[in-house]
């Protein structure tokens, strides 16, 4: 089965600065995530998978396509053809109406003019842009905006999409009607989706993987459904009364709390040859009451700040 990215010890400088650092990563075809503080080098690999900049060293390949060099060769134009692009930035064409600004990408993506119009019409009728697309973009609401920029990744009807912040300045409503194309997108026609965003939710809701990068380096990847999934090992403990005390008894027994943890709550992994039992004595010991030992799921923000914090993440399947 061809892989998605097939990323082999991928590294880009900048004079001093190395924005990715000797990422390996092989991931199949599907929706992922990619998440990342600012800095990470989402950005750079984002540029580097568009062929856009080439990497310092290391190599890479998407759908079999192999990441180019110069901005000019054979393979980049390849990588610009297999690729649709929806960027964070306002990237509309104020004075263009909707047709124009999305047939006008279609032909800097190759396409001849008539097929590009063509194409066009359907894309925005697709999104239920059908109305508008006649007005100036400069005109749309925000949720509109954000859709004409996804007909303008789609409008050649490449095999993969990048999509870099595609909820940014959307209300609930408009989130949720974006969130549900992304994921019709890859479930109904069988797009590969790469989802570069802030928002965990957004991740939770449609991407079936997540690649998660910190300081140029791969942190953590796998399954959502893995990566969060319940562990034996795995307690929230409600309490009453302090429960610092309680956690500083913990660690003073090898029983390690995890933070962060709601209030009146602690998290914890309870080490081999320990029981929930134990809880209850530790917490009499220290004059804390227990209300409630619950099993823990990890959840995606967890792995985001353990990421963040340079601890690796465990990778899964």
């Amino acid at each position: 089965m061809t892989l998605l990215l097939d990323l082999h010890e991928l590294t880009r400088t900048f004079a001093a600065h190395r924005a990715l650092n000797a990422l390996t990563l092989q991931v199949p075809q599907g929706l992922l995530g990619l998440l990342g503080p600012n800095g990470a080098g989402k950005s750079t690999l984002l540029k580097i998978l568009m062929g856009l900049i080439a990497p310092t060293s290391g190599s890479g390949r998407v759908l079999d396509v192999p990441l180019g060099g110069d901005r000019d060769t054979r393979d980049n134009w390849r990588l610009r053809r297999l690729i649709g692009f929806m960027p964070e930035a306002d990237a509309l064409v104020p004075g263009m109406k909707g047709i124009e600004y999305v047939a006008l990408a279609g032909e800097l993506y190759g396409m001849p003019r008539k097929q590009a119009l063509r194409r066009a019409h359907e894309v925005l009728t697709y999104l239920n842009l059908d109305e508008a697309r006649y007005r100036n973009v400069e005109d749309y609401s925000a949720g509109m905006k954000q859709r004409a920029k996804l007909a303008q990744a789609l409008v050649h009807d490449p095999p993969v999409l990048l999509l870099d912040e595609p909820t940014s300045g959307l209300d609930p409503a408009g989130r949720d009607t974006m969130l549900k194309l992304i994921r019709e997108l890859g479930d109904l026609h069988g797009k590969s989706i790469i989802l570069s965003t802030h928002l965990l939710a957004d991740v939770q809701a449609v991407c079936e993987r997540v690649v998660i990068i910190a300081g140029g380096e791969l942190r953590g990847y796998g399954a959502v459904a893995e990566l969060c999934a319940r562990r034996d090992d795995r307690y929230r403990v409600r309490v009453a009364g302090d429960k610092y005390d309680f956690e500083d008894a913990l660690e003073a027994v090898g029983i390690k709390p995890l933070r962060p943890s709601p209030p009146r709550e602690v998290r914890l992994v309870l080490p081999p040859g320990r029981s929930a039992l134990d809880l209850f004595r530790i917490a009499a010991e220290c004059g804390v009451g227990i209300r409630a030992v619950l099993r823990d799921d990890v959840s995606l923000e967890e792995l985001f700040l353990r990421a963040t914090a340079e601890v690796p993440v465990p990778e899964a399947a």
